[in-house]
């Protein structure tokens, strides 16, 4: 019997199809065991250009069929379908919430840009189910109501269906009992999609990830089909396994794929830095290494160079790339599946190449734009009139032979170095912002633009440019073995983490060798450790396992070549069938952009009338004013902006124009983030108001103030302020100026000007259960009540506060917080519209108050970051080494050596570390110390600090309502957080926010 031993890999991209034939076992060779590659324009349907990569090269090696083992093939097919917005390709879906009462204010694809929204939402639904986060039901689902559904989704004719549970990744039992209940009530072709399936724990962004997935289903089922014809024409009935590449670096069989396609979305960037592995694995001391994946000892960057763009990736140790952190976005689409950590400049071989000349100096530019696949037409050295990439290092290296060099002998040497000196600068630039430590680091290029890099480069330790090096996208796939990903929440009560790790380990390891891995193979490449705040004895285990595919295994592909000759030729030629008609396409993809310089506010009699362009800019500076903390305001300003779009009013108003008498209410919510990404909010704020008020029916809130202006809670007086029940103003200012972790840590409490100032208070956890608290000892002792019973009511309530007076507001508020918020996120989105990021840092102080209020404080990149969970507080630290963070002309670093920031779910202060080993204190709390992603100036909240980050350190001095007495520094400063041998020295004086109101009122 003939050995099974060669792997065969193709990558069809959207210029190119490359395939090679591989021994694995000869990889340590000099060909490295490469005995046929191929490359050819990719064709129209994929699979007769795979077919063609196939036959041309068993031609050229004369291999036998039988000894192949694999055929793996990686494709942007899909992805491409929902980027194009192609309606031949694109199913309708059908989703259905197993949620009860929670998500029911942002529906489904409440965040997609309209046109795709339009082309793939048919139907949904939100009907009885959900977990809590600790595993209990917060109800059954109800076979009555999946009925009905069910009937409705044949009567619309929908061909894909969406099951999603809340914190189904945890425990699926719900969602895979409701598909029991649909599947006999829907026609037989329907496919069913489970959100568990898919992606982890982050409601909305795990259902827009399967609702893609499921839109793309049928298209996909039967592309992958016709792979499995291919290499069925080519290599006959030979047994031989046929793969698909996911956005990991490794393998689902075809039938999975069929399944899953969105988890092949980003598998291209991933193929090129698991093939660049096994081209260098003699190089980096891991021959012998199999699949490219064991024995890495030392992570190194993967420069990939096309015509037109460079993509930068960090393959770690464990011979994966390196991940996005939580959240990535497709076609406008935010999700929160897993693909590799890749960053694009525009520079390549078809890169254009301006030359300036004056007195003082020579200046050379080279791109971002490219004449791209036009290069053999436009570029110099084949005739053209354009001056490129390729031209210029033709030109300067005589040992380059592409083209004629006799068209590029009007290029002076003064040029040729300018232009060398500007490529490297590029290249050393985005290689330093994606290491994660300073120490130099291998560098290797690959792809076909590879040629016109140099030799070496600053901050790498050694420069590779490996043979095969444009292939090396379908070296990755034919050597990508097999992983799988298990994150789930588990009690830490009765065992310690070390023992729940094993056990998590060992599940992953199993959830590997059922996908196909060869159990002896199998590794643990990567696990973490979330504590989960305000929940007692409760962490987050994720962990990744890995191993080589067990080819013994034999599965049969006759189902899937089925579907290509039932189904094969439906998305090419009937295309009526998968949609009658292509939907309009509604609104822009992209939100039209407003003058942001003439933009101004709508203030009528000093009433402010919010719109969706000030609220997103309010969104963004609530994150930052969270210091860390607060939870992402994103699902909340998703709700707001629903509402202004039903048409209700969203008002604001001046604290300083309140009536003595006026009741100004509070409301916001408590809980844990990670509760709150998954169990979305439901009524629960709005039933604590009205539980509240039918309590104290005198005290009826004639206006709204949010608790704290940073985070989610930031917007939650204008939620409550605008709904139908209510429809009262809110109040430009909060009781923090910022987040803090109690509520006890609130500017009425430093005035004490009550005994306890919030009650009555209530707390609703919006599934029918409802706590009062009429009286109590002190605001504090409020706090410790609220937040025992928080871990019985789901670990995410909402709260109702006793109202205060007009007068108590004006005297206690932190004043003009939302006019503080917009005036940031005015900031942030100006620096992006202005392409001007790199100065985000300093419109943010400007706007604040200027320098004698805020500072830049360091910038830098994440080294080191460290949680653990006390008294139902994360607690932790945060380490940064400056870097240049943005990408300066001269590489120059504007800050030097290291800081820390430790924190409380908010960061605490900031340390940087002298030579002498002591610390210096560069701000603390009370102060406002935020920390910002370099590359956008999107605030970065604890739970999201990880290794790698580019980011830049704001600190904005506090209110006076906290620093001017000892009262408001003890309740607010370094002692409240366990800091006693520090003092409170502020970042510099207090500058009250500027008034949107005051500044932009019209009279009519």
């Amino acid at each position: 019997m003939t050995a099974k031993r060669l792997r065969i890999g193709i990558d069809v991209g959207g210029t190119n199809t490359d395939g090679v034939i591989i021994d694995p076992l000869r990889t340590s060779e000099s060909d490295k065991g490469i005995i046929a590659w191929h490359k050819a324009p990719t064709t129209a349907d994929p699979s007769h250009g795979i077919e063609d990569a196939l036959r041309t090269m068993f031609e050229q090696s004369k291999v036998n069929p039988d000894e192949v083992a694999s055929v793996t093939i990686g494709t942007t097919h899909f992805v491409n379908a929902v980027v194009e917005r192609d309606a031949r390709r694109l199913a309708k879906v059908a989703v259905i919430r197993l949620s009860g009462p929670f998500g029911k204010h942002a529906p489904p694809c409440i965040d997609w840009p309209d046109d795709l929204r339009e082309l793939v939402l048919g139907h949904h639904a939100q009907v009885s189910g959900g977990l809590e986060v600790d595993g209990r039901t917060i109800s059954d689902p109800d076979a009555d109501e999946l009925a009905s559904q069910a009937s409705q989704i044949r009567a619309l004719a929908i061909p894909s269906v969406v099951l999603i549970g809340t914190f189904s990744p945890l425990s699926p039992h719900q969602e895979h009992a409701a598909a029991g209940i649909l599947r006999p009530l829907l026609p037989a072709s329907t496919t069913l999609t489970l959100s568990s399936t898919i992606a982890a724990l982050g409601f909305l962004e795990r259902e827009n990830a399967s609702i893609l997935n499921a839109a793309i289903l049928p298209f996909a089922r039967r592309t992958i089909a016709r792979f499995h014809v291919a290499v069925r024409n080519v290599l006959g009935s030979s047994g031989v396994q046929v793969f698909v590449t996911q956005n990991d670096g490794t393998v689902l069989r075809g039938a999975e794929a069929a399944r899953c396609p969105i988890r092949t979305f980003s598998s291209g960037p991933t193929n090129s830095m698991r093939g660049a592995a096994v081209l260098v694995a003699e190089e980096m001391g891991t021959t012998g290494a199999k699949n490219g994946m064991a024995k890495k000892r030392e992570p190194f960057m993967i420069a990939d160079l096309g015509g037109t763009t460079t993509d930068v990736g960090l393959l770690q140790a464990n011979g994966f790339p390196r991940q996005k952190a939580a959240y990535s976005e497709f076609a406008g689409v935010r999700m929160n599946f897993s693909c590799p950590d890749v960053r694009s400049i525009g520079l390549g071989g078809g890169s254009i190449v301006r030359v300036k000349k004056n007195v003082e100096a020579l200046k050379v530019t080279v791109g971002p734009d490219s004449v791209g696949y036009r290069i053999q037409e436009e570029a110099l050295v084949f005739g053209g009139k354009v001056p490129t990439a390729t031209d210029y290092t033709v030109a300067g290296d005589e040992a380059v032979e592409i083209g004629e060099r006799a068209k590029v002998a009007m290029i002076g040497a003064n040029e040729v170095a300018a232009y060398k000196e500007e490529v490297k600068k590029m290249l050393e630039r985005v290689i330093d912002t994606m290491k994660t430590s300073p120490d130099d680091i291998a560098v290797l290029l690959v792809g076909g633009g590879a040629v016109i890099a140099p030799d070496s480069l600053a901050g790498a330790s050694r420069v590779l440019k490996p043979k095969f090096a444009g292939v090396a996208n379908a070296i990755g796939a034919a050597m990508a073995g097999v992983s799988a990903v298990v994150d789930t929440v588990k009690s830490t009560d009765k065992r310690t983490t070390k023992e729940v790790l094993e056990e998590v380990s060992k599940e992953a390891i199993e959830k590997t060798v059922e996908a196909g891995a060869a159990r002896e193979t199998v590794k643990i490449a990567e696990m973490d450790t979330l504590p989960l705040p305000y929940i007692a004895n409760k962490c987050r285990f994720i962990v990744r396992a890995a191993g080589e595919y067990d080819f013994s295994r034999v599965y049969d592909s006759s189902e899937m070549e089925h579907e290509t000759l039932v189904n094969g030729e439906e998305d090419e030629k009937e295309p009526e069938k998968v949609h009658k008609e292509a939907p309009s396409k509604g609104k822009p993809t992209e939100d039209v952009q407003v003058d942001i310089a003439t933009y101004k506010p709508k203030v009528i009699n000093r009433v402010w009338y919010v719109s969706e362009t000030d609220l997103a800019w309010i969104s963004c500076g609530c994150y930052i004013l969270g210091t860390g903390g607060g939870g992402s305001p994103y699902s909340h300003m998703l709700r707001l902006r629903s509402i202004i779009r039903s048409g209700a009013v969203v008002r604001v108003v001046n604290p300083d124009d309140l009536k003595d008498d006026d009741q100004v209410g509070c409301g916001g919510g408590a809980g844990s983030p990670t509760v709150g990404i998954e169990k979305l909010q439901g009524d629960e704020m709005m039933e604590a108001q009205l539980e509240l008020y039918g309590l104290a029916k005198d005290k009826k809130a004639t206006h709204m103030i949010a608790l704290e202006i940073g985070g989610g809670n930031g917007l939650q007086g204008m939620i409550l302020g605008a709904s139908s029940n209510m429809n009262i103003p809110t109040v430009d200012g909060d009781w923090m100026g910022r987040a803090f972790p109690t509520k006890w840590q609130t500017t009425p409490v430093v005035f004490a000007e009550r005994k306890t100032v919030f009650l009555p208070t209530t707390m609703c956890d919006g599934n029918g259960n409802v706590v009062f608290m009429t009286k109590a000892t002190s605001d504090e002792t409020v706090e410790r009540v609220f937040r025992a019973g928080l871990s019985e009511l789901g670990s995410h309530v909402g709260c109702a506060e006793g109202p205060v007076t007009g007068a108590e507001t004006r005297r206690w508020a932190v004043e003009h917080t939302i006019s503080l918020s917009w005036r940031i996120g005015r900031a942030v989105h100006a620096a992006r519209q202005s392409n001007s990021i790199d100065t985000v840092a300093e419109s943010i102080v400007a706007e604040v108050g200027g320098s004698g209020c805020a500072k830049v404080l360091f910038k830098g990149k994440i080294v080191g970051v460290e949680r653990t969970l006390r008294k139902g507080h994360i607690w932790g630290e945060v380490i940064i080494d400056a870097a240049d963070v943005n990408d300066a002309a001269d590489g120059a670093r504007e800050y030097d050596g290291r800081i820390r920031i430790p924190f409380k779910n908010e960061n605490i202060a900031v340390f940087k570390q002298k030579e002498d080993g002591n610390d210096e204190t560069l701000a603390i709390v009370p102060d406002l110390i935020s920390v910002i992603d370099a590359q956008n100036g999107e605030a970065i909240g604890t739970p999201e600090y990880r290794y790698g980050l580019l980011v830049i350190v704001l600190g904005i001095t506090a209110s006076e309502r906290w620093t001017g007495t000892e009262r408001g520094v003890a309740l607010g400063g370094p002692k409240a957080f366990g800091l006693d041998d520090l003092e409170y020295k502020p970042i510099g004086e207090f500058q009250k926010p500027r008034s949107v109101i005051d500044e932009y009122s019209v009279e009519e």
